[in-house]
């Protein structure tokens, strides 16, 4: 089985090196390492060159319109049976998560998935996103998982390259609408009980949250239909809010 990794990155010198390190020490030897630099100004080519001199990654660096172009670069240059976004800042867990899926990996294998852990600013693990959100993981995955949101992180979803359609442009929910085509077009896929990968928490700006709250709900809406996704978001809502008095509970 090969496995192609992407990873997308602009001005990311200060994460790009772990991302790299984290692909590159993988045990598994099938591995496509892509990165898509969207031209870069500050160390962050320069990283990228250094490490392309001991390591085999196909790099390019130059401007696209976002950051579902610059994925969408990658799946037009990737070769791989599966394929998983790694962006700046997320790092597979540890030196043999690859060889670990590979081993679950089947010739009728679609996808496999798993769980993320979520880290901080200094890398400290804080907690996977089952155990820290409202969006846990399904024993079983399908694309009707989705209908209440983004349970599956991307960064530990990894559908054949044959299955995997472009992004949406111009969609901050892109990610949703990619993932519940790539479950719809198959039928085989397995959960691997591993946690996959390390995702970087972040801040995001109040006015792209709010978009994207705005692009999902129509994602959502052209998917499971305008009454149904009114329904599940009501579900979405009240989840939230239950989550959020256990939590500041100290349940």
């Amino acid at each position: 089985m090969t496995f192609s990794i992407i990873t997308v990155v602009f001005n990311g010198e200060k994460l790009i090196e772990g991302t790299i390190e984290s692909v590159v020490n993988q045990t598994h030897t099938g591995i496509e390492y892509l990165i898509i630099d969207g031209g870069s100004k500050d160390g962050t080519v320069d990283i990228i060159k250094k490490k392309a001199e001991n390591y085999p990654i196909r790099w390019i660096s130059e401007r696209d319109k976002g950051l579902y172009d610059a994925m969408n670069k990658g799946l037009a240059m990737a070769t791989g049976d599966f394929v998983l976004f790694l962006n700046a800042g997320d790092r597979l867990f540890s030196t043999h998560t690859i060889e670990q899926i590979a081993a679950q990996a089947t010739p009728q294998t679609d996808i496999l998935y798993g769980e993320t852990m979520l880290v901080d600013e200094n890398h400290k693990h804080v907690g996977t996103r089952s155990d820290l959100t409202v969006q846990k993981l399904p024993e079983y995955l399908t694309w009707k998982s989705m209908k209440k949101g983004m349970v599956v992180c991307h960064q530990a979803f990894l559908p054949r390259l044959k299955v995997a359609p472009q992004y949406m442009p111009d969609n901050l929910a892109a990610d949703i609408d990619w993932v519940i085509k790539c479950l719809q077009k198959t039928q085989n896929i397995v959960n691997t009980h591993i946690i996959i990968s390390e995702y970087l928490m972040g801040g995001v700006s109040k006015t792209r949250h709010q978009q994207s709250l705005k692009d999902r709900y129509q994602i959502l809406k052209t998917h499971f239909g305008f009454f149904q996704n009114l329904i599940n978001h009501i579900l979405i809502i009240f989840r939230a809010l239950v989550f959020k008095i256990f939590n500041n509970s100290g349940y």
